[in-house]
């Protein structure tokens, strides 16, 4: 598999490690606290074949600037450095993909600057706390795994981790989050690994208590695509269902057999979908 070229870019806002892959019109992948290298990202792989992909490393995490204030982890001022990286690049407009958190922060990009992208496509996301509301979620105190859950991703935190022991529990924690578990080898199969910056984790655990901007949904005036698993343990189908609801004209898929992993759960279908939404938009 071609590795992705790396550049680190001088912006108005500091420096941002990026790396680069596929060729056509420009979209940006990210997620909140996912540290990148060259090897890529599951998901940002799933667009190199037919988009330019610009994967991108958030402040604080790989070779990208720090924070100065902890504020500069919030979602709206990443969205600001993602804002201060297009217009580096010299790019009018992009595509944004983001899964999970990566969705969140999508969210929060089209409310504010609809106008810088041509597209975007939202998975297992939501746009408010989805924590309190949904025994569904793995992250509901009632829910059966969410003890083991909690256990993992503060483990995983731990800076001083054999990296043996980092990767099993990884393997564990993205199990959880399987339709299929037993099919875990098989979709995660490539050399991509990535890390966790754990301050910018932290910050996202408090900013989620009081994140709700579902009454600003309608400002988004991006073509849109939510796509969710049926079965989506960390932000079930409810959550998707209530943007779709509120963008303007945005396109709902649900995947019946895909947990929170859809793009790789049901690969062919996902590839579908997206292509068929980019042929209505043109």
């Amino acid at each position: 598999m071609v590795t992705w070229e790396r550049k680190l870019l001088h912006t108005t806002r500091g420096v941002f490690e990026i790396f680069i892959k596929g060729e056509g019109d420009p979209v940006c992948v990210t997620h909140l606290y996912s540290e990148f290298n060259q090897t890529g990202d599951y998901f940002a792989e799933t667009f190199t074949n037919t988009h330019k992909v610009y994967l991108i490393n958030l402040r604080e995490t790989g070779h990208s600037a720090k924070a100065e204030e902890p504020y500069q982890l919030s979602m709206l001022e990443s969205v600001f450095d993602l804002e201060a990286v297009r217009e580096e690049l010299g790019i009018t407009q992009w595509g944004f993909a983001g899964h999970s958190t990566g969705g969140m922060l999508g969210i929060i990009y089209g409310i504010y600057f609809s106008d810088s992208l041509a597209f975007h496509v939202i998975v297992g996301a939501a746009a408010r706390e989805y924590l309190t509301f949904s025994k569904d979620s793995i992250y509901h105190s009632e829910h059966p795994e969410f003890n083991r859950m909690q256990e993992l991703n503060e483990a995983l935190k731990r800076s001083d981790l054999p990296v043996e022991k980092r990767n099993e529990l990884k393997v564990e924690r993205t199990k959880l989050s399987l339709f299929a578990p037993e099919k875990y080898e098989q979709l995660f199969s490539l050399n991509i690994h990535k890390g966790m910056s754990a301050a910018r984790m932290d910050f996202f655990s408090r900013e989620l208590q009081i994140f709700d901007v579902t009454r600003k949904l309608p400002f988004i005036s991006a073509p849109t695509l939510i796509v969710c698993g049926r079965h989506d343990v960390q932000c079930p189908p409810m959550y998707s269902i209530e943007m779709s609801e509120g963008i303007p004209n945005a396109h709902l898929a649900i995947f019946d057999k895909s947990n929170h992993y859809p793009f790789l759960e049901e690969a062919e279908r996902f590839i579908e979908v997206f292509h068929s939404f980019l042929k209505e938009l043109h």
